[in-house]
């Protein structure tokens, strides 16, 4: 559920004029495109991205490794829930100079640990949201409750989620370019959906025998290579363009982008229907974990990061989060950046200063924390 390419995507451009279309031609459509892919030769199977940063694997689960980046064992620890989506969770430590864990701990923040979600296999197909919530709390209580939760895109609304289900265990939250009220403002990702009948999505999960396949959404998704201003934009890259310093960090951007997950067929299915179809976590609907989730059990301090060029998450869906929590106004923090949605996680002059500022938020005592909403203009990449 990443951002394609922005000149060239494939059904990111299509959805407007699927608008005008029946649901049974959508359904068609995505079963033909699917079956076409489904049919079509093997891919080279691709080597995994690697971690930039140095780090240990403190804990293995079936669905997801705990990597610890901790320099100190004192102070308050921060987990990084990335996104469990197209894309591995590398993306937070993609290289030197646009690693999102390298900017957090250098700014400061000495206790860290990362999600990095594992490529679902066949005996995963049948796990759903609960399964992957259920061992996110055991990570938070391998790391030691209260922690500091930094949710990224899909792993934003997780972590609200989790705060909201487990309140204790959260002391300060930080969402970056997550959906949480998928109605509050239309997405190129959220549009597609309203206009799919479930019978496409369904489909997607029947041609992977109960897998959703990475390797096959990105090829419907978007190209396989984004071009070469694209990726300077998105990276937001101070390189020369022609220099050789460019095109390595463009090959490294481009094995990452054309290296997949797979997702158990069950937990995307839920988060087609329950987040985008059915808004439960808005609305107040949505259950997990045995329990109807209550945002209004979020008290803890709230830091909201959105891209103003965000392809897959419109800023208002994740805005819409400070009227569904009970944090007080004092202790929200609205920020939105020059950037597209990639970029919140991966740019370097986001990296460079915005990140920073949120770690300091993070490492400020509660009360001295004052609502603001600010804009910050960055100048556009080469």
């Amino acid at each position: 559920m990443y951002e394609p390419a922005k000149h060239t995507p494939n059904i990111a451009l299509l959805w407007p004029a699927m608008l005008a279309a029946s649901t049974s031609e959508i359904a068609t459509f995505f079963a033909k495109q699917f079956t076409s892919l489904a049919l079509g030769p093997e891919e080279e199977l691709l080597a995994q991205p690697k971690w930039t940063t140095p780090h240990r694997v403190a804990l293995e689960l079936q669905t997801v490794r705990l990597r610890d980046f901790t320099k100190r064992r004192d102070g308050i620890a921060c987990l990084l829930c990335t996104p469990f989506a197209l894309h591995g969770s590398a993306l937070c430590d993609f290289a030197t100079g646009h690693s999102l864990a390298a900017a957090l701990r250098d700014a400061g923040l000495a206790r860290l640990f990362v999600t990095d979600w594992r490529s679902a296999s066949t005996e995963m197909r049948f796990l759903g949201i609960d399964n992957y919530l259920a061992d996110l709390n055991v990570l938070i209580d391998e790391i030691g409750p209260p922690v500091d939760l930094i949710g990224l895109c899909q792993g934003g609304w997780m972590a609200l989620v989790y705060a909201a289900r487990f309140p204790g265990k959260v002391r300060k939250l930080v969402l970056a370019g997550a959906p949480i009220d998928i109605k509050a403002a239309p997405s190129p990702l959220s549009a597609l959906v309203d206009v799919s009948a479930p019978a496409a999505f369904h489909e997607v999960v029947r041609l992977g025998d109960g897998l959703v396949l990475g390797r096959k959404i990105l090829k419907l998704w978007g190209p396989a290579f984004a071009e070469s201003e694209d990726i300077g934009r998105l990276l937001q890259s101070e390189e020369p363009p022609d220099s050789p310093a460019r095109a390595r960090l463009e090959a490294s951007f481009r094995d990452w982008y054309a290296w997949t997950v797979d997702l158990p067929g069950a937990f995307f299915l839920e988060i087609v229907e329950k987040l985008y179809y059915r808004n439960e976590v808005a609305s107040g609907t949505f259950r997990a974990l045995g329990t109807t989730i209550d945002l209004k059990n979020v008290r803890a301090p709230l830091f909201l990061l959105a891209g103003r060029d965000d392809e897959i998450v419109a800023p208002q869906q994740l805005f819409a989060a400070e009227r569904l929590v009970s944090t007080p106004s004092r202790d929200i923090r609205k920020v939105t950046v020059d950037c597209c949605h990639l970029g919140l996680f991966m740019g370097r002059r986001i990296l460079r200063t915005i990140w920073p500022e949120i770690v300091q938020w993070l490492t400020m005592p509660s009360s001295g924390v004052t609502k603001r909403h600010k804009t910050a203009g960055l100048p556009s990449a080469a």
